[in-house]
């Protein structure tokens, strides 16, 4: 490896090199601004399949002027909102960032770890609840905002977000978070960034925006007709409120019940936007010649489509909210920062498994595996093997981990263990493969193996727990409420995610059908930006045209 002197030459040298190409002849200056939008939940047949109802410089800014991958990937195989928002601009897969799901259980004590919780750290202006995400402590690798803002310091990195992990990860180390707080209605940092709110930030909870929605009602935006290739409201596996219109709030003043009600709907979403507008005005992001890259994470979708499944009309007319939102959000941008001087970039932290029993409609083998039933018949597998006691010590991330010390004192070896284990979990309706830790750790798979490579990317062993599971296709592991659905699959309907860029200063225009991975979009930033990929990054740069 090299010295901590080399490589700081290197980057240096790097930044100027990237610096003397930007101000060749002919070249155009580096972007002002980088807006980095995710909307969370997204799949990719989404954008495709209501394309012709998308207004003309939403979405389809991207689709018809911008260049778009049609086969853009996660690469890894437990697909949450935690692990996908970690590798966006990292460029680096769970292995590597160490975020292997929004939480895990601590291999040593067996404590739940939240994947941006922070005991050190509080939320400001506000009550901060247990393992609430306060900074990025558990990110392991270097963000293209820390390597922009190690190259300069007069870059600004902020990250905005429904929710916590949406805000704090793609912000990286050195960047700033703001999360929406679902008891408030407010958007709050925490202590881990500054010890006081700036004035922009104050003037805009001071105004309470989240109340204006209160007794505020969600309707379709179209007339019925227009979601004829969606599933119409009210089927007997959605979630509570599975029928447009929808009112949000009761009683006689907002209450923190009805600033969380606003997550699964549009209405969070748009003071999400709302926020970024104060924050591109307060920052005065885009201003001057030291780029800034400002993130948003659209959260609204993702809790929709877990109540209601991305099949649903109500995902089909959030979709087209969110088009709109990105519309006005871009007409803004264009005026106060300029239509030549900032790039657009959309992806999304996951897909979303299809509703079990919408599959089955479709006559797919389909079925929910029930989480803690199927807990309980390891333990009992594994106690029947192996003498009484709780084998498993607790579900983590995308498998479960061992009781160590009552395998010590019964004298059982852990691959004794561990293959024990995947004989009972394989003998599940729901369960496709099971790889163990030792044999993960070992590396003596088979190249080829099925899920291997996503299961590897997946795992860092100090996280990770000793068993991981991959679902069939079209299961999901289910908390035993049996409506909505979810996601966290190695399939493509999980793994499948809109890659959209927009920048017609810097790139062309035009859809690339080659395979892609999201961990590519943080070397391909960097490259745009003449800084070196994060450190960790193991993306390749994305094939972007020039204009």
């Amino acid at each position: 490896m090299r010295d901590g002197a080399h490589f700081l030459l290197a980057i240096a040298a790097a930044a100027l090199l990237g610096a003397c190409a930007a101000s060749q002849p002919g070249a155009p200056e580096r972007p002002r601004l980088v807006v980095f939008l995710v909307v969370d939940g997204l799949p990719q047949w989404q954008v495709l399949a209501y394309r012709e109802q998308l207004s003309p410089d939403g979405l389809r800014r991207f689709l018809d002027r911008g260049t778009w991958f049609s086969e853009g990937h996660f690469g890894h195989a437990y697909t949450v909102t935690g692990a996908g928002h970690a590798v966006m601009l990292t460029g680096a897969y769970p292995n590597r960032t160490g975020i292997v799901g929004n939480d895990w259980r601590d291999r040593a004590s067996g404590a739940r770890v939240y994947c941006t919780s922070d005991e050190a750290h509080v939320s400001l202006d506000n009550k901060t609840e247990t393992l609430a995400g306060t900074s990025p402590k558990n990110l392991l690798a270097e963000s293209v905002g820390d390597v922009l803002r190690r190259a300069d310091a007069r870059s600004k990195v902020v990250g905005i977000s429904g929710k916590d992990r949406g805000a704090i990860l793609p912000a990286g180390r050195s960047g700033t978070a703001y999360m929406y707080m679902g008891d408030s209605g407010r958007f709050a940092s925490s202590t881990y960034y500054m010890k006081d709110h700036p004035a922009w930030v104050k003037a805009f909870n001071a105004a309470k925006p989240a109340d204006r929605y209160f007794k505020a009602t969600w309707a379709p935006l179209l007339s019925e007709s227009a979601y004829a290739q969606s599933v119409p409201d009210a089927q007997s596996w959605y979630g509570e409120g599975g029928r447009l219109p929808k009112t949000f709030g009761s009683g006689e003043k907002p209450d923190a019940k009805f600033y969380a009600s606003l997550l699964p709907g549009p209405f969070a979403d748009e003071l999400t936007i709302a926020f970024a507008r104060a924050a591109i005005a307060g920052e005065a992001l885009g201003r001057d010649d030291a780029t800034d890259i400002l993130s948003v994470s659209l959260s609204g979708h993702d809790y929709v489509n877990h109540r209601w499944g991305a099949e649903s009309r109500l995902s089909h007319d959030h979709l087209l909210r969110v088009d709109r939102m990105l519309e006005g959000f871009f007409a803004d941008l264009d005026r106060v920062v300029g239509r030549d001087r900032y790039v657009a970039v959309l992806t999304a932290d996951h897909g979303f498994s299809p509703a079990p029993e919408y599959s089955r409609t479709l006559g797919r083998d389909a079925g929910r595996q029930n989480a803690a039933e199927t807990t309980e018949r390891l333990n009992a597998a594994l106690a029947s093997k192996f003498g009484a006691g709780r084998w498993v010590r607790a579900r983590s991330a995308n498998g479960v981990l061992f009781d160590h010390k009552l395998a010590a004192e019964k004298g059982v070896d852990r691959r004794a263990l561990e293959e024990e284990a995947r004989r009972a979990l394989l003998a599940e309706p729901g369960i496709a493969a099971v790889f163990t830790r030792t044999e993960l750790q070992e590396g003596k798979l088979a190249p080829g193996t099925p899920y291997l490579e996503q299961v590897r990317r997946t795992t860092h062993l100090d996280r990770s727990p000793d068993v991981q599971v991959i679902v069939r296709p079209y299961w999901i592991i289910d908390s035993g409420f049996g409506t909505g659905t979810t996601h966290g699959s190695a399939h493509a309907y999980d793994t499948h995610v809109p890659i959209l860029f927009w920048g017609p200063r810097w790139l062309g225009a035009g859809r690339v059908d080659a395979r892609v991975e999201v961990a590519d979009i943080a070397p391909t930033l960097a490259r745009l930006l003449g800084v070196p990929a994060p450190s960790a990054s193991e993306g390749k740069p994305l094939p972007l045209s020039a204009p």
